[in-house]
């Protein structure tokens, strides 16, 4: 098995602090109690509140992999309902009760995981500049959420970059993880980004005739070496926080996440859309 790089590895500690907003019970009744009734409504006006009440312009280009008439259903009909600070209260609320319910003391690794969020770069990074603008929270369990979304956002801004180097579009970002998957998951991942059928259909056939899809829909050589350079590049554009923070604090982050990340993954959907693996 080959040895996940340092921010990749960082990645799949932190992500799941990150992502209970999206799946745990707790974060999505903050988000109904807040008036948002429906996931993709807390999920829309959660992740792009930091961004103000935007239209769906700036929120289809940010969150990259879905399609336009997604967007546009939630977009601006969701600040007609809720205010973008209203919604960053409720996403911060609900995370944090989530968090309070782990058996971890999370002062020190909230405190080491703020220093590697503070040290991100921002230049180029809409939604990792967006949330590290927010006030930071007094309490642990508030910081530790907070610095989680800071560095997911920033290494998500630098992997939409390397999916535009290599000139993937929304839809055949999305096509291609499927395909990478020997054609697994479509059934899940298509509806979850709202592409139809025809769209699918259509990306796939842009990924054929690059040669990075086979007849039976499967990733082949070529397409399994640009997904090596993509996630390269996404790790090399994520790699200030870490070499700032240094070794031995980011090896103590890292001990320190573990049980974390681990309570935290048991309440995330398997699959998901974030494409994080179930909890070992």
């Amino acid at each position: 098995m080959t040895e996940l790089s340092i921010e990749r590895r960082m990645w799949s500690l932190f992500e799941p602090v990150h992502a209970v907003t999206y799946f745990a019970d707790d974060a999505l009744r903050a988000f109904e109690s807040a008036g948002l009734r429906g996931y993709w409504r807390g999920y829309f006006a959660g992740r792009s509140a930091p961004l103000g009440a935007v239209p769906a312009g700036p929120v289809l280009a940010a969150f990259y992999g879905f399609a336009p008439r997604m967007v546009t259903r939630a977009l601006p009909d969701v600040w007609t309902r809720i205010t973008p600070e209203a919604a960053l209260t409720a996403r911060l609320d609900g995370a944090r009760r989530v968090l309070l319910k782990v058996d971890a003391d999370l002062t020190e690794v909230a405190r080491l995981l703020r220093a590697a969020a503070e040290a991100a770069d921002l230049h180029g990074r809409v939604l990792g500049a967006a949330n590290a603008m927010l006030p930071w929270p007094e309490d642990p369990a508030g910081v530790l959420w907070q610095a989680a979304t800071i560095l997911r956002e920033h290494r998500g801004d630098g992997h939409v970059a390397a999916l535009l180097v290599r000139q993937l579009d929304g839809a055949e970002s999305v096509a291609w993880r499927v395909a990478l998957r020997d054609g697994d998951g479509r059934e899940f991942y298509q509806p979850a980004r709202g592409w139809t059928d025809d769209e699918w259909d259509a990306a796939t056939e842009r990924l054929r005739s690059r040669g990075w899809v086979d007849a039976d829909g499967k990733a082949t050589g070529p397409a399994r070496e640009a997904c090596t350079a993509i996630e390269a590049t996404t790790d090399a554009l994520a790699a200030t926080p870490w070499r700032v923070l240094g070794t031995d604090a980011t090896a103590r982050c890292a001990e320190l996440l573990r049980p974390v990340a681990v309570q935290t993954s048991q309440l995330l959907r398997h699959p998901n859309p974030i494409g994080l693996p179930a909890p070992a």
